[in-house]
């Protein structure tokens, strides 16, 4: 099993740049904190790290790249004037909508050659996967990331 996830690990940089289809201005773990935004809204950085599950330095430079290629905008917090929330502009849903497309094709594409019911369960074992593992992270004693995996 170690072999195999040796193997997806590395097919992940590989997948990051099949997906990264456009120029967007922003480096790919930066457009990922997209997607948070679109489905939870504006949020400080603080907590955009924290739903990431990266160290907020990182995030907050991220963000910056966000805000230069205007995909994310800075507003001030309702519940803290002094605080900025980042919110997605029209460009950053744009992007979120190629990024996702692009994942869906290339999954379709890859899983094209499998009967439909091998793909429902492998959906459903991957699922069970992820939520194992965001299961033992939540448990497990919290450490600063060395670099994010987006």
């Amino acid at each position: 099993m170690a072999d195999e996830l040796v193997r997806f690990f590395r097919l992940g940089a590989r997948a990051k740049s099949m997906l990264n289809k456009g120029d967007f201005g922003a480096e790919f773990s930066a457009l990922m904190l997209l997607f948070p935004l679109r489905f939870h809204g504006p949020m400080r950085v603080t907590d955009l790290a924290e739903v990431k599950q990266a160290d907020p330095s990182t995030v907050s430079r991220q963000t910056a790249q966000l805000v230069k290629a205007g995909l994310a905008r800075r507003e001030a917090d309702p519940e803290d004037g002094r605080a900025s929330r980042l919110a997605i502009t029209e460009a950053g849903l744009d992007a979120c909508r190629q990024l996702h497309d692009a994942r869906e094709d290339m999954l379709a594409e890859a899983l094209s050659s499998w009967p439909t019911e091998r793909v429902e369960a492998f959906i459903e074992l991957f699922t069970e996967f992820n939520t194992a593992v965001e299961t033992h992270l939540r448990s497990a004693p919290a450490a600063t990331p060395a670099r994010e995996i987006a």
